[in-house]
């Protein structure tokens, strides 16, 4: 059967949104929207935004789309219909951005994260639209990670044992990087509550500081989450201790590495954690997952993995964080 594809609308042609994958060999998996879309055939890309003329043209050129606008506000006078909106601009655009989308009526939109600002402004984007039945899902991507469901699932099935305690750690801003982080744990674990935060770290936007603090989970577990420096370098790991060993998300999800509890060759009778293993995840997968979940969604009335509305709860945690800032 001959599927007639999605028509999607790209606005913001930077590195998300396509430029990280134009330097990457063609049979690799995609880590962006273009990139996405253009090796899932159930979509076709047929225009972008780009205000800097030479950047859209050299990313319509290489993503073979046909149809070019400097600001989004120029699509509202064109004839095109759009199933699909990916948001790809800079997060101050987001509101404005995301305004003229609704007005657009696509499907779906496709968001990058943080979806706005302010918890305030994305809340009233997200009741938007709900009311005219608009999805909308957030790129938080791990939650299209095969690796983190399967750990949702062991967790809640105790396969790993009791969780202990998790530590964390993020650089390069609370609402830009540590939104992933919060929104993750609050997939993985539900409702965290905060206990303390810390003195927070000014590594790279000067309004959105990375910030130290001692969570909890509604079951006493703690959760500790260090902050970096981006001066430094780009980290974003996750260790999970178990009563049966630990458990450490390295690179984002890039890498995984696991110690199992064992006898202790030294001193007999106790028992120690073993060398690590380590494997490979399967984060590289995950922008396709996403794709793969818009297109059900829409064609098929499947549950997005990463909705408005989850993304909602995370920026207000966010606020609630930098609220708690201690006084310098």
């Amino acid at each position: 059967m001959n599927l007639i594809p999605l028509n999607v609308l790209i606005v913001g042609c930077g590195n998300i949104a396509g430029r990280f994958d134009m330097n990457r060999p063609s049979a690799d998996l995609p880590f962006t929207h273009a990139g996405a879309y253009t090796r899932d055939r159930r979509y076709q890309i047929t225009a972008c935004v780009e205000p800097n003329d030479s950047a859209r043209k050299e990313f319509m050129e290489f993503w073979s789309i046909p149809v070019g606008f400097r600001t989004i506000d120029e699509v509202l006078n064109c004839s095109h219909q759009f199933d699909v909106i990916s948001i790809c601009s800079p997060t101050t655009c987001h509101a404005h951005d995301l305004d003229i989308s609704i007005s657009l009526k696509p499907k779906l939109i496709f968001c990058e994260k943080p979806v706005t600002t302010s918890a305030l402004e994305t809340e009233r984007l997200v009741l938007e639209c709900q009311k005219i039945n608009i999805q909308l899902a957030i790129n938080y991507t791990r939650r299209w990670d095969q690796d983190v469901s399967q750990l949702q699932t062991d967790i809640k099935n105790g396969r790993l044992g009791h969780l202990r305690s998790v530590i964390g750690v993020y650089n390069k801003g609370l609402l830009n990087n540590g939104s992933h982080l919060l929104d993750l744990l609050n997939f993985l674990l539900g409702t965290i509550h905060i206990v303390k935060v810390g003195k927070p770290v000014q590594d790279f936007f000067e309004l959105d500081p990375t910030v130290p603090m001692w969570l909890e989970t509604k079951d006493g577990c703690p959760v500790h989450i260090v902050a970096a420096n981006a001066q430094d370098y780009a980290i974003f790991e996750l260790q999970f201790i178990f009563s049966t060993g630990v458990l450490v998300m390295e690179d984002g999800g890039m890498f995984w590495r696991s110690r199992q509890v064992t006898d202790s060759d030294t001193f007999k009778g106790y028992q120690v954690l073993a060398d690590s293993v380590r494997s490979h995840g399967n984060y590289p997968h995950a922008m396709s997952q996403a794709v793969d979940n818009i297109y059900r969604a829409i064609a098929q009335g499947d549950s997005l993995a990463s909705t408005g509305e989850s993304a909602l709860l995370t920026q207000y945690m966010c606020e609630q964080i930098k609220q708690a800032i201690p006084i310098q």
